[in-house]
């Protein structure tokens, strides 16, 4: 895919910003940081990372973005086999932090996909955990150019793990509104979803968001399930002011929002790095980013700049 400077900025924005608030957030996960506190990359939490160290949710979606900077189709078979295998690899690196659904799906080790897909169906209980849509944001890099097929593929990989349509449904809509803001500029891709989805999706959707944008994180406070964990990240963007700025702010707001800081944080990162760019993404940041397989945040700029020059462009008249 041809992209202009601009276009190329917000690419290589993507997976540093998810990646920013991931490793912002991990040393507050599961607390609530008090009033007036100092949001900064210190450290530590449930999984002991070093300063600017990311967590599993980033992690995850290296594991994604690996295999979809090869150019292969990630949404149906070699590709999607690919990454469910990619997800095996990292599960036998024996990550520090795991979430208790994907572990319970990983552990078995599945051979394809299919079995992974089978397995996430199989689990008793309920499905509907944040660890999907913490990882979405390389799929909407590897479908810049097809818009039918980057919904597949957020469905697709979603349902590896996790079995729940409204997890299905929080991966597709966040993965669109990165594809769009990636090509336009704009958060509207979040509300453009909607309006391409079946109608009960929309009415379960459109009044959960229109609460996130005038309400606290009181109102969707147990963000370890997918629907609030999107409420809790959209929160944070919606009520911050617009520009540049706009991406460290927004992240430490969605800390400060509590409990699963490093996963609601790493989904606001990519539809802010997707809508600022890279250059938005504080330097300090920028130098602390590392962690598995071995990269460092220039690695991401990288491989988020592959994965986009694999996706060629179809449609016609796109702005900037």
């Amino acid at each position: 895919m041809e992209l202009n400077e601009i276009r190329a900025d917000r690419v290589a924005g993507v997976l540093p910003a998810a990646a920013a608030g991931d490793a912002l957030g991990a040393g507050y996960e599961f607390t609530t940081p008090r009033p007036g506190a100092v949001i900064a990359m210190i450290g530590g939490g449930i999984g002991s990372f070093a300063p600017g160290e990311w967590t599993d949710d980033t992690s995850m979606a290296l594991a994604i973005a690996e295999v979809a900077a090869t150019g292969v189709d990630i949404s149906t078979g070699d590709g999607l086999d690919a990454v469910a295998a990619q997800f095996v690899r990292w599960y036998d690196s024996d990550p520090s932090d795991i979430g208790n659904q994907t572990r319970a799906v990983l552990s078995t080790r599945p051979g394809s996909a299919a079995e992974m897909r089978e397995r996430a169906r199989s689990l008793p209980g309920r499905k509907g955990g944040n660890g999907s849509l913490m990882r979405t944001a390389p799929v909407a890099l590897a479908c810049l150019d097809d818009e039918a097929r980057c919904i597949r593929a957020a469905r697709a990989i979603g349902l590896l793990t996790h079995h729940d349509e409204r997890a299905v449904e929080a991966c597709e809509m966040w993965t669109f509104a990165i594809r769009h803001a990636v090509l336009h500029g704009t958060f509207d891709g979040v509300r453009g979803y909607l309006e391409t989805a079946e109608p009960s999706t929309r009415a379960y959707w459109s009044p959960l968001l229109d609460g996130a944008e005038r309400g606290t994180p009181a109102d969707f406070p147990n963000n370890g399930w997918v629907v609030d964990a999107l409420l809790t990240a959209w929160w944070a963007i919606a009520g911050t002011p617009e520009g540049p700025d706009q991406l460290p702010h927004a992240l430490e707001r969605a800390v400060r929002a509590g409990h699963d800081t490093d996963t609601t944080a790493a989904i606001a990162g990519g539809l802010l790095g997707a809508r600022w760019g890279a250059s938005a993404v504080p330097v300090e940041w920028s130098r602390m980013l590392h962690g598995w397989p071995g990269y460092r945040g220039e690695d991401l700029e990288r491989i988020g700049l592959q994965i986009a020059a694999g996706a060629t462009m179809t449609s016609q008249g796109e702005s900037a």
